[in-house]
């Protein structure tokens, strides 16, 4: 679908360029954007391998464990039934962890990881009440070092790519209570099996 999407603005860039007469400024446009996002992510590639590394460091060390098993108590009461298997706790734990540092691309195997466990535990069927909660919380994730917009802004020439963490706890705690909330308020109303 999204390829589609990027045809169809590609198609209608074309188009409006050859009906103004300035197709030249569309095809330079294109290789500008081209050669920008190629810049955009080698400058950002150093900064995800180092949080990356952080992460692995963190799991290695034992640190990122212990905060997980922080995070578990809290967790518990979103996971229902799947709350009591250690297994499934630990791999949500793992992601969660993960997200709360801003490692989106450590945190995805690991969501992955725990989404298998969660499918295990509830048969392989539907649209288990658990799989859609790490789903909600691995996509609004609250994080505590946004690592990778950092990344971006620091790429991208700013002064201080982390002066932003005040506005993204806020917004990424409203989020995640956001989407939680309506998660169970609208959960009722639609079928297990999806």
């Amino acid at each position: 679908m999204l390829s589609a999407v990027w045809v169809a603005f590609l198609t209608l860039s074309l188009v409006c360029g050859a009906a103004t007469g300035r197709l030249d400024a569309v095809t330079e446009a294109v290789s500008e954007g081209a050669a920008q996002a190629v810049t955009l992510a080698i400058s950002i590639a150093g900064l995800m391998c180092f949080w990356s590394g952080m992460m692995e460091l963190l799991q290695a060390s034992g640190l990122a464990g212990k905060l997980s098993r922080l995070l578990m108590p809290l967790l518990r009461p979103l996971f229902g039934r799947a709350a009591a298997d250690q297994q499934a706790m630990e791999a949500v734990s793992a992601n969660v962890t993960a997200n709360l540092l801003g490692l989106s691309n450590a945190a995805t195997p690991l969501g992955l990881r725990a989404v298998d466990r969660l499918y295990t535990l509830e048969g392989r069927r539907g649209a288990p009440d658990s799989v859609l909660t790490l789903i909600t919380l691995n996509t609004a994730s609250i994080q505590l070092i946004p690592s990778t917009v950092a990344a971006v802004r620091a790429a991208c020439g700013a002064a201080a790519p982390f002066d932003i963490m005040l506005p993204v706890w806020g917004a990424s705690v409203a989020s995640v209570a956001v989407v939680l909330l309506c998660g169970r308020l609208l959960r009722p109303l639609f079928p297990d099996e999806i």
